[in-house]
């Protein structure tokens, strides 16, 4: 009967409990040392997922001061940032390695 009973918990706690919140997920990609989208709208007070896909031969650097990242992704492959929650407001990113060029902005609304 207590073995029933503490089944009975539990099944009440699981069915109670919320859902994890899972990050939104967004794609950029580079291309001839350009980011796109060079903009990416993003709900605010949640995380961010962002996969990089780096379509170029060489190494770039997802970078952002503000945000307090900085991500390495080797030629033709990809890598994963996560970032957030953030609060409303413009995050400006970079590609370090061609800063000329790789630019790109967050924006959470």
């Amino acid at each position: 009967m207590r073995r029933l009973l503490i089944l009975i918990g539990f099944a009440a706690l699981v069915t109670l409990s919320p859902a994890p919140v899972l990050a939104q997920e967004y794609v950029l990609t580079i291309k001839d040392h350009k980011f796109t989208p060079t903009e990416l709208k993003v709900p605010v007070n949640q995380r961010i997922v962002i996969t990089v896909i780096n379509e170029d031969a060489t190494a770039e650097e997802f970078e952002s001061n503000i945000l307090k990242v900085e991500k390495v992704i080797a030629g033709n492959s990809r890598g994963t940032v996560r970032i957030g929650p953030l609060a409303p407001g413009k995050y400006p990113f970079i590609g370090e390695f061609h800063e000329a060029t790789a630019k790109g902005v967050v924006i959470a609304e």
